[in-house]
């Protein structure tokens, strides 16, 4: 999937149907020229309906179609027939994605489990025909009652990506690099700040065939919860990874520093994401001899007391299994 056909966030209108009016029919057959009413009910409308689909992976399909029309409901017959309900529409839409009302901004509800359904707007019910009308003193009704209207809505779809693992680093800190190194994606790398403008996915191969996957979010810079650089619009792709991974280049002018400001950020948009598992790996350490990584692990022992941590290097391979390893232990420790 190219970046551009990476779409995780579309309004879009949606109509449900009108219910079909009821029928004010009169029983009128050879012998019975005063059979009565027999007017059958009208279909109800249309729904319009959000479906999850686990083979997508964004709103693509949904970037140049922005209206959705169920089907209105049938008139009732004769015979107190019913009319035919209305097609009902269905928009599929990835896991993981949460339906705003774009109006009044509130969230409606969240598509997380494959097969679940909901129905956004539900179709007009379909009006009453003239048999329900029949009394002692009212033997021949000629009228019926109108279907209901249909709903309108506009909505907001937000995709947020489902993944085991998010990288969370500043621009260019490697995470598109190390993504490419413990995964088959193909994101776009190169030495500038925010290559990475959407997030990518890749599927990390451990030991006996068990795997997790893995995203590099774009980069964070400060001021990112206030919606500053990219903003909000990759910070909600964090919140639904079970675990953090922090990449600090070993360049970086004050390791602890960066990963404050990260984490501070963090906080600052959804509190709630503090309570994940955190790693942190200081890539580009291939750039480090012995004695300068001896120096530089005395120092994060002190600054990272508590905080795991290891080095790394995609572009040399170091540190890639233990990294590994850990991430999968942290992934499927037992729930206390």
């Amino acid at each position: 999937m190219t970046e551009g056909n990476f779409v995780d966030y579309v309004k879009i209108h949606v109509t449900s149907g009108k219910g079909g009016k009821g029928s004010t029919h009169l029983r009128r057959e050879k012998f019975v020229p005063k059979g009565g009413p027999d007017g059958g009910d009208g279909g109800r409308g249309g729904h319009v309906i959000i479906r999850a689909n686990k083979n997508m992976w964004t709103l693509y399909h949904l970037k140049f179609k922005r209206h959705f029309s169920a089907g209105h409901g049938m008139a009732g017959g004769k015979q107190t027939s019913t009319g035919a309900d209305g097609d009902d529409v269905y928009i599929d839409v990835p896991l993981g994605t949460v339906i705003k009302n774009t109006d009044s901004g509130q969230t409606l509800f969240e598509i997380t489990e494959e097969g679940q359904e909901e129905i956004i707007v539900k179709g007009g019910k379909g009006g009453l025909g003239n048999a329900h009308f029949k009394s002692a003193t009212r033997q021949t009704p000629r009228y019926a009652q109108p279907g209901l209207e249909g709903e309108e809505l506009n909505i907001t779809l937000e995709m947020k990506v489902l993944a085991d693992v998010g990288l969370v680093g500043f621009p260019n800190a490697g995470k598109s690099t190390l993504l490419s190194v413990l995964t088959a994606a193909k994101p776009k790398i190169a030495d500038y700040e925010f290559t990475t403008l959407k997030p990518n996915l890749g599927i990390v191969q451990h030991r006996d065939f068990q795997t997790f996957v893995m995203a590099d979010i774009p980069g964070i810079i400060e001021g990112a919860a206030e919606g500053r650089g990219l903003g909000h619009y990759f910070l909600r792709h964090i919140e639904r990874n079970s675990t953090l991974l922090f990449l600090v280049p070993a360049d970086a002018d004050d390791i602890r520093k960066q990963y404050d400001i990260l984490v501070d950020e963090l906080r600052r948009y959804n509190p709630e994401l503090l309570d994940k598992e955190r790693l942190v790996a200081i890539s580009k350490s291939d750039m480090l001899d012995e004695e300068l990584r001896a120096e530089m692990k005395e120092e994060l022992d002190k600054d990272f007391d508590g905080i795991p941590y290891l080095f790394i290097s995609s572009v040399a391979q170091q540190g890639l299994q233990e990294l590994k390893n850990n991430l999968w232990e942290m992934l499927n420790q037992p729930e206390n």
